[in-house]
C-alpha cells in the first residue's frame, strides 16, 4: 500500500511541474495532435485591454500584474460597462485595435505548422474576425493550413477537443484546463497572472519553451 501511494504521489508531482527546459521530465512530454487556445495564449489581449483603457478612456492605473483574474469586472478598478465596451472591441476589432502576439508565438506556430495544420479553438463568440487576425499573423500559411472553431463557451471546449482528436491543449483558463484535463486530453496551461494556484495540468512559460518539444 505504501508503495502505490508513493507511487500515486510522484505521478501528481510530475503532473504539477512546469514544461520547461529546465525540468528533466519534460523531454519525454509527448505533445501529439496540439490544439491552441487564442486569447492570453497566442493574442496578448489583455495588454491589449490595458492599451486601449489608457488611450481611449484615460484610465493610465492599470498594469498586468493586476489581472489577478480571467475575469476583469472582478479585480480591476476599471467601470463594468468600459469592460464590457473594451471586450467588444476586442473581440469584433482585433486588427483594427492593434491586437499584438504574445511574444515568439509567431515563430513557435509556423515551427508546429511544419508537422501538422494549426487547430485554434475559443471560446470567443464569433470565429471571423480572430481568424483574420491569424492570417494577418501567418501570412506564410495558406488559409486551409489555419482552423478556428469559435464555441462561444469554455464549457464547450473538452467535448469538442475529443472529437477533433485533439491529444494536447494549450489554454489560459484554468478552470478549462482542469475541464480538459479530465476529458483525457493533455492540458498545458499558459502562465498569465490570472491562472495562478494548484493544478494537475504542467504549465508552459513562454512559447520558447513550447519549441524546445517539437
Amino acid at each position: 500500500m505504501k508503495d502505490t501511494q508513493k507511487q500515486e504521489t510522484m505521478q501528481t508531482q510530475n503532473r504539477l511541474m512546469p514544461l520547461s527546459k529546465s525540468d528533466n521530465t519534460a523531454s519525454h512530454v509527448r505533445l501529439g495532435k496540439v490544439g491552441f487556445d487564442i486569447d492570453g495564449v497566442v493574442a496578448d489581449t489583455m495588454r491589449a485591454f490595458i492599451h486601449i483603457a489608457r488611450e481611449e478612456y484615460n484610465i493610465d492605473t492599470l498594469h498586468k500584474g493586476m489581472i489577478t483574474s480571467y475575469w476583469l469586472e472582478r479585480c480591476l478598478p476599471v467601470p463594468e460597462e468600459v469592460v464590457l465596451r473594451i471586450v467588444h472591441q476586442l473581440v469584433h476589432e482585433p486588427l483594427y485595435v492593434g491586437l499584438e502576439p504574445i511574444q515568439d508565438a509567431r515563430e513557435a506556430l509556423l515551427a508546429y505548422a511544419e508537422r501538422s495544420p494549426l487547430i485554434f479553438v475559443t471560446a470567443r463568440p464569433e470565429q471571423a474576425p480572430i481568424h483574420c487576425w491569424l492570417q494577418e499573423l501567418l501570412p506564410e500559411l495558406p488559409e486551409k493550413r489555419i482552423q478556428v472553431i469559435a464555441t462561444g463557451q469554455h464549457s464547450a471546449k473538452a467535448l469538442l477537443l475529443k472529437d477533433l482528436g485533439i491529444e494536447t491543449f494549450i489554454e489560459d483558463h484554468l478552470e478549462t484546463c482542469h475541464q480538459i484535463h479530465q476529458a483525457g486530453i493533455q492540458a498545458i496551461v499558459f502562465n498569465q497572472p490570472w491562472n495562478q494556484g494548484e493544478t494537475p495540468c504542467r504549465r508552459l512559460h513562454s512559447w520558447q519553451d513550447f519549441l524546445q518539444y517539437l
